[in-house]
C-alpha cells in the first residue's frame, strides 16, 4: 500500500497505473464498474424485510426467516463478480491518504447522528412524504437474537454481514458512483475522463443518486456523499473514497452491534 498526502499528483484516467485492464475489461470498460454493483443490487431484490417478502418484484415470496441464506448468496455472487473484474480495479493506483480515514470517522459521526435524530421522519412526515421512507426499509435482522439457537451460525453470519458492509459495499458503490456514473455524465467516452475531474452536473449526481439509493437516510446520505465527493476532489484517488467508506461502515456496524440498533443495517 502506498500512503500519500492530499497533494498527490493528478491521475489521468484508467491508464494511471502500470496495470491497465485487459481482455473483456478493456473491450467493455463498464464491466469493472457495473457488473459487481448490479449483481449486488439484484441480490438485494431477493432480500426479505420484516414487512416485505423477498423477490416480490419477481413474483416470489421469500420469507424473512430466509434472509441469512439470501444475503450470503448475494455476497458470494458479488465477490465472484468482483474477482472477475479485479484487474480493472488495479487500473487505479492503491493510494490511501490519512485524510480518507479522518473523513470516514467524521462521516460515521454524521450518519449515526442524523439517524439518531430521525430527521427524515420528522421532516418528511409533516409534508406527506412518509411513504418515501418505506422505500428504504432495511432488513433489521439481528443474528444474535434470530439465530440464538445456533451460536456458530449466528457468529458466522454476523462476520459475513460485516464483510458485506465493510469490504464489499464500499468498493462496488464507489466504483459505480465515482468511477462510472460521475464520469459518464461528463462525457460519452467516460473511461477517458481523468478520475477526480467533475462538472457541476457530475457533482450533483454524486450526491442525489446515492440519496435516492438510501431513502430512509436521505439527509444523512446527502451530507455523507457530499463529504466523500469533496475527498475525491481533494485527493483524486478512488481508493481514498473506498477507504473512507470502509471506515464509516465499520464504525456504523460496530455501533449497531454495541447498542442493538439493528434498524440501521
Amino acid at each position: 500500500m502506498e500512503v500519500t498526502t492530499p497533494d498527490s499528483p493528478k491521475l489521468t484516467g484508467n491508464q494511471a497505473s502500470g496495470i491497465p485492464p485487459a481482455g473483456l475489461l478493456l473491450k467493455y470498460p463498464w464491466l469493472t464498474f457495473l457488473l459487481p454493483f448490479f449483481v449486488f443490487w439484484i441480490g438485494g431484490i431477493l432480500e426479505p424485510t420484516p414487512n416485505q417478502t423477498g423477490g416480490a418484484w419477481l413474483g416470489l415470496a421469500i420469507g424473512y426467516e430466509h434472509y441469512p441464506i439470501i444475503y450470503v448468496a448475494k455476497i458470494a455472487a458479488t465477490l465472484l463478480a468482483m474477482a472477475f473484474v479485479f484487474r480493472g480495479y488495479l487500473a487505479f493506483p492503491f493510494r490511501i491518504s490519512g485524510l480518507s480515514i479522518a473523513v470516514g470517522v467524521v462521516g460515521a459521526c454524521f450518519w449515526i447522528g442524523f439517524c439518531i435524530l430521525n430527521l427524515e421522519e420528522k421532516v418528511l412526515t409533516p409534508i406527506g412524504l412518509e411513504s418515501f421512507l418505506g422505500l428504504g426499509e432495511r432488513s433489521t435482522f439481528n443474528p444474535l437474537e434470530k439465530l440464538a439457537g445456533n451460536p456458530v451460525w449466528a457468529t458466522s453470519f454476523l462476520a459475513i454481514r460485516f464483510i458485506g458492509l465493510v469490504l464489499v459495499v464500499p468498493v462496488i458503490e464507489e466504483f459505480f458512483l465515482r468511477g462510472f456514473l460521475m464520469r459518464f455524465i461528463m462525457e460519452h467516452a467516460w473511461w477517458k475522463v481523468p478520475f477526480g475531474d467533475a462538472t457541476p452536473a457530475a457533482l450533483i449526481a454524486g450526491t442525489v443518486v446515492p440519496m435516492l439509493m438510501h431513502p430512509a437516510e436521505v439527509f444523512a446520505a446527502m451530507v455523507w456523499f457530499t463529504l466523500i465527493t469533496w475527498l475525491m476532489l481533494r485527493t483524486r484517488s478512488l481508493w481514498d473514497c473506498v477507504a473512507a467508506h470502509c471506515v464509516t461502515n465499520l464504525l456504523l456496524g460496530l455501533y449497531v452491534v454495541t447498542y442493538g440498533r439493528w434498524e440501521f443495517m
